[in-house]
């Protein structure tokens, strides 16, 4: 059977071979909500699908118009076959509640590294910002070098970032991108960094330089979530 969870995912969970990302256009606040709502409804509705999905989750935009879903699947080839038999009955009973969904895309990744969570920090995140780094065809290489630096930016920025929770990089398996999944205390602490001296997230220091000119990036594109729904099997 299906549960819900208030819980956010643990992004570092070592049985998470592959880790999805997904985008749905819904167009208003009050479809966002009736959206979640028919995807919990559908979800706890059937049977789990296999042990092989460790969780889903979704994600209401700031925007107020987008989703964002994150499923932590045990293999590829898991998904595959969930979606030649499982997911397409799903799919068709969410349309029914809440017709003209966009789907706009689903991209798969390999966690990399991360910035967990200090010991003993129990701050339940209010703001999850997800960032995309597009990268240069043939610099998929580049990828983990770039994760290197921020992280050392990260340990050595003499201001801080005392809202930031964690934040965790995923390395897309077409090698375009990498995602930074950011945990933070609130919008308001993820705002007072963006307001801080400097061009965006980090202290105006060499090493936050050279992240943001990095010769390989061509491009950042952030968005910001809500954790709205968390399915677990029972």
């Amino acid at each position: 059977m299906t549960r819900r969870t208030d819980a956010h995912p643990v992004l570092t969970d070592p049985r998470a071979r592959a880790p999805f990302f997904s985008t749905w256009r819904v167009g208003t606040p009050e479809r966002q909500q009736l959206t979640v709502e028919a995807i919990a409804r559908t979800w706890e509705r059937q049977p789990w699908p296999t042990g092989d999905l460790l969780s889903y989750h979704v994600y209401t935009g700031r925007d107020g118009s987008t989703l964002m879903h994150h499923s932590q699947w045990a293999s590829e080839q898991a998904y595959e076959a969930f979606v030649r038999t499982r997911r397409q009955e799903r799919v068709d009973e969410i349309d029914t509640a809440v017709p003209g969904i966009e789907r706009v895309g689903l991209d798969r990744y390999r966690h990399h590294r991360s910035r967990e969570r200090a010991v003993g920090d129990t701050r339940v995140p209010g703001l999850i910002v997800a960032v995309r780094i597009d990268f240069e065809p043939a610099a998929a290489e580049e990828r983990r070098h770039w994760i290197d630096l921020v992280l050392k930016a990260l340990d050595d920025d003499p201001v801080g970032h005392r809202g930031l929770i964690s934040a965790h990089f995923h390395l897309s398996t077409d090698g375009g991108h990498v995602l930074n999944y950011a945990e933070w205390e609130s919008e308001r602490a993820y705002d007072e960094v963006l307001a801080a001296p400097g061009e965006g997230i980090g202290a105006p220091t060499e090493q936050w330089e050279r992240v943001r000119t990095y010769p390989a990036v061509t491009g950042f594109t952030p968005a910001r979530y809500e954790h709205a729904l968390g399915l677990l099997p029972s």
